[in-house]
């Protein structure tokens, strides 16, 4: 079998549901639109955990944030679990990561052989929240509602200057590949941080949505006292009653946000037009971490499993897949099995170490019968919280709260919670006891209880002196590069021209 080399792009913070079938009518995405006009769709996928760092580190190990210890944005993803980076570069292929993936500890690397850029998040334990104390927040580093008010446009930013870095490495890379130094089959991740939150965008794609019809919400916001306790604990996460969201506030945040998936499609289509060019054949898969409800409800960002936080595009363009919309939900965790069959991996040398399943059979007209599985345990949160979603329904849990049992199907926003309602007590019952097997509470919130104190105290030592960051940085030989005088002229000017001959 010859093994496909794989691009596979990931986004930031882009809500799902703006994917029904591909981008939506209204989006201006035309790179993704041609994407998904070619791969297989799934409109009901779920993000494993949703915050970035938990949602990536599940995304690449096929673990859920209970099985890897990545509970938060400042646990430490431990290098003796494999990710779906091990598993390839141990069947033969480069693998070489360009952008965002939120690594917490010493290892940045985690089965990639090449990592172009640094990440735009720092990689060690000071954003550890802390259960030991309940509604406390960390103002240096928590989300606050500032994000909406300063809404507008920009044409530079923090987050543009990384993510046209990593187009720009990413584009470098593809060209570079094409030259075959490296026989190998390849797998790039592009991994960009839009459309996250500040809502800023570049004029040209703010431009675009000047007369766009979805700058409000659907369900607008709710009073704070018609919030489930989790939400409630996400508005106060938020500081919510320091700042005065006006409906002008909500339309400039979700234009913005809607331009910057125009921006993305650009980085996106500059890659994509590297591979054309180069002639190169690949799978190309696309995801994205977690969702952001973009005022729904009155939230915002993402930490609960509504739709608009928890479910993810997610679209795959392979060779002997036929391009179709699929419903059946699925889950982020099912990436890290699906990358290993589509390059040959024998399934069972992974399973082990996953709790994802592979796609391909779903694809191919297989009915899958599993739950998708969530977990969040990160700040908003004072013990874990979990969820099932299978067929229409969806059903949530956590120790401190009511449970939650929603239709999705013929309650798209979830407004109407069927946990108490008699009539769906059978279905109820059946969710209780798949999440009895699934779960212990206790023992899951004592587990991150722990976690949460050591990373404390480890962090407060290491910042109690000279500090040795983990941030990774990037190697450039510039020895290595261009042409230099252990270097043959003539050498280098034919081994670097793609194509020869022409």
């Amino acid at each position: 079998m010859t093994k496909p080399n794989i691009l596979i792009f990931m986004v930031d913070q882009l809500n799902g549901t703006l994917f029904p079938d591909g981008p939506a009518d209204w989006l201006h995405a035309p790179n993704l639109k041609k994407l998904a006009e070619r791969s297989v769709r799934f409109r009901n996928s779920y993000t494993a955990s949703p915050l970035c760092a938990p949602g990536r580190a599940a995304f690449m190990s096929g673990q859920l944030p209970s099985r890897n210890g990545v509970y938060d944005n400042a646990a430490e993803f431990v290098s003796s679990i494999p990710t779906y980076a091990h598993h390839l570069r141990r069947a033969g292929y480069q693998t070489c990561l360009s952008g965002k993936m939120h690594f917490v500890g010493p290892d940045q690397m985690h089965g990639f052989e090449e990592r172009l850029t640094t990440d735009i998040y720092p990689a060690d334990f000071g954003w550890t929240p802390d259960y030991r104390k309940p509604g406390e927040r960390i103002d240096w580093w928590y989300h606050n509602m500032g994000s909406v008010t300063g809404a507008g446009v920009a044409e530079i930013s923090n987050q543009m200057e990384y993510d046209d870095e990593v187009a720009y490495h990413a584009t470098r890379k593809v060209y570079d590949l094409a030259r075959g130094h490296d026989d190998r089959p390849w797998c790039l991740t592009v991994s960009f941080t839009h459309p996250h939150d500040p809502y800023v965008a570049r004029k040209k794609y703010w431009d675009l949505y000047e007369d766009c019809e979805h700058l409000l919400p659907d369900v607008p916001a709710m009073a704070y006292d018609d919030h489930d306790p989790h939400a409630q604990r996400i508005f106060d996460a938020n500081d919510w009653r320091s700042f005065d969201i006006t409906e002008d506030d909500i339309r400039r945040s979700r234009r913005a946000y809607f331009a910057n998936i125009s921006y993305l499609d650009d980085k996106i289509g500059e890659v994509m037009e590297a591979l054309e060019a180069t002639r190169q054949e690949a799978v190309i898969l696309f995801v994205s971490d977690h969702g952001d409800m973009l005022g729904e409800r009155g939230l915002w960002f993402k930490m609960c499993f509504y739709e608009g936080s928890a479910r993810v595009p997610l679209m795959i363009a392979a060779p002997d897949l036929s391009p179709q919309r699929i419903d059946t939900p699925v889950s982020t965790l099912d990436v890290t099995p699906t990358l290993c069959d589509l390059a040959g991996v024998a399934i069972d040398e992974i399973l082990p170490w996953t709790e994802g399943e592979t796609l391909l059979p779903l694809a191919k007209g297989t009915p899958r019968t599993s739950p998708v599985v969530i977990e969040y345990a990160a700040e908003a949160s004072y013990s874990p919280l979990v969820a099932l979603r299978t067929g229409p329904w969806k059903y949530t849990n956590c120790a401190l709260d009511p449970e939650q049992l929603f239709n999705v199907d013929t309650d798209p926003h979830e407004l109407i919670n069927l946990a108490d309602d008699p009539a769906h007590a059978e279905t109820l019952e059946l969710f209780r006891v798949e999440a009895a097997k699934r779960w212990d509470l206790e023992r899951f919130d004592g587990e991150v209880r722990e976690s949460q104190a050591r990373r404390w105290i480890v962090y407060e030592a290491l910042r109690n002196g000279d500090y040795y960051p983990w941030d990774y940085q990037p190697l450039q030989k510039a020895s290595e590069r261009y042409m230099r005088n252990h270097m043959d002229l003539n050498t280098v000017e034919e081994n670097q021209r793609f194509p020869r001959g022409e």
